[in-house]
């Protein structure tokens, strides 16, 4: 009897194995049938990748020749989620503030207590892509026309968002970018032009031996 009964709880066993082996070895087809398990909803296009349509045609930095950046781009992962929408870079009060592209001015203004410029960029599609600029004593007025370059104001000595910084922003309609995208790479990735000193050559105007290096006279080439 005890080898019957044991015999009977192995046999009891191995069916119990068999089935679940079958019931997951099924539950792949079964929720290819069904259309699988509920996926979650798509985050709203553009706030967690840059746009790769954006065009590099920056041709110069906000402010400075290549400025700190102080804080990056941070997107959120939904519209009205926690990020940073734009890049904080060093800029003291009242340093110059340029258009990184040819444009027009949509905004010029005070806005939740700050200035703030916004150029819509030349040649970018439809929506155009816009530029904002903050904290800004404007120099410009909505309407007019900007080249790459041009004074578009001077960093306000004090913000809400940030001291010491300028908040650089890109928009294509209602969605933020990043605005480092517009930079080509020459200007992403290069500091500012240093000149460095050439050894034995002589100042202009002056015939001088350049004194890196001690002058010893002539000698004829041995015969």
């Amino acid at each position: 009897m005890r080898t019957t009964t044991g015999t009977m709880r192995r046999v009891t066993v191995c069916a119990r194995v068999v089935v679940l082996s079958a019931v997951l070895t099924a539950l792949p087809a079964l929720a290819a049938r069904s259309g699988g398990p509920p996926r979650p909803a798509p985050v709203t296009a553009g706030w967690q990748l840059p746009d790769p349509a954006v065009p590099r045609v920056a041709r110069h930095w906000p402010v400075g020749t290549r400025p700190l950046v102080l804080r990056g781009w941070e997107p959120p992962a939904t519209p009205y989620g926690p990020g940073h929408r734009g890049v904080d870079l060093a800029a003291d009060g009242g340093s110059p503030v340029r258009a990184v592209a040819a444009g027009r001015v949509s905004f010029a203004g005070p806005v939740a207590g700050r200035g703030v410029v916004s150029v819509e960029v030349t040649g970018t599609g439809e929506p155009p892509l816009r530029t904002t600029y903050a904290p800004v004593e404007a120099a410009v007025r909505k309407g007019d026309e900007v080249a790459a370059g041009e004074l578009l104001g001077t960093v306000e000595p004090t913000g809400p968002h940030c001291t010491a910084c300028l908040h650089w922003g890109l928009l294509r309609g209602e969605v933020y970018l990043n605005p480092l995208s517009l930079l080509p790479p020459w200007l992403l990735n290069a500091g500012p032009s240093r000149l460095l000193p050439v050894l034995d050559v002589p100042l202009p105007g002056r015939a001088q031996v350049s004194p890196a290096r001690r002058a010893v006279p002539w000698r004829p080439p041995p015969p």
